[in-house]
């Protein structure tokens, strides 16, 4: 299938995984730091201006939103971790909705974790990576804002992320580097999707 000419369509929206309904097609769950440009690369990649809701303000994702893309697999849209506008109560309900979710969907193929190529390594992304590494759940690295940094310094920054992640891991998740706005990346991120159909 061509990857331009996959439909994305909009399922729904649950505050816990324990209610969405169960598919059988294989499931990525896309999800990273609040502000990391997680709307716009979902966006990007469905060919869709406003499948997902783009906002100036972080964390305004607070359900777990599920498409379809194609007829080949699901996409999961999270809430994302660390800054945020919201209470610490509410955080807390997120963090619990995330660890439901990744322990309840038995169709879960991968989770995709967006992480700023912008930015030097963060806390909240490598214990998250830790987390899901240590519980069992397939992971990919999904770098996002590529274009917003020198090629040079591009890859001096990625491979900092790299090394502060070797110091808990063996082997690195597999990666792509992405670009909301040249839309770099897409055709590897969709190859490794629509593959799993």
């Amino acid at each position: 299938m061509d990857n331009k000419q996959v439909v994305a369509n909009f399922i729904g929206s649950w505050p816990t995984a324990d209610i969405m309904p169960q598919y059988d097609k294989p499931e990525f769950a896309f999800i990273g730091r609040s502000n990391v440009g997680k709307s716009s690369l979902i966006n990007m990649l469905c060919s869709r201006k406003n499948l997902a809701h783009v906002s100036s303000n972080p964390g305004k994702t607070q359900t777990i939103n599920l498409y379809t893309l194609g007829e080949t697999c699901l996409l999961a849209d999270l809430p994302g971790y660390g800054y945020a506008r919201v209470s610490k109560e509410k955080r807390g309900d997120f963090d619990k909705m995330m660890r439901g979710y990744f322990e309840k969907r038995p169709n879960l193929y991968c989770a995709m974790v967006l992480i700023d190529a912008r930015i030097p390594p963060q806390a909240s992304d490598i214990n998250f990576l830790n987390w899901l590494g240590s519980n069992g759940v397939p992971v990919s690295i999904v770098f996002t804002k590529a274009d917003k940094k020198k090629s040079s310094g591009l890859e001096k920054q990625l491979q900092a992320i790299r090394d502060a992640l070797l110091e808990h891991w063996e082997v690195l998740p597999r990666e792509f580097i992405t670009s909301a706005n040249d839309q770099s990346g897409r055709t590897e991120l969709m190859e490794f999707m629509m593959s799993a159909g």
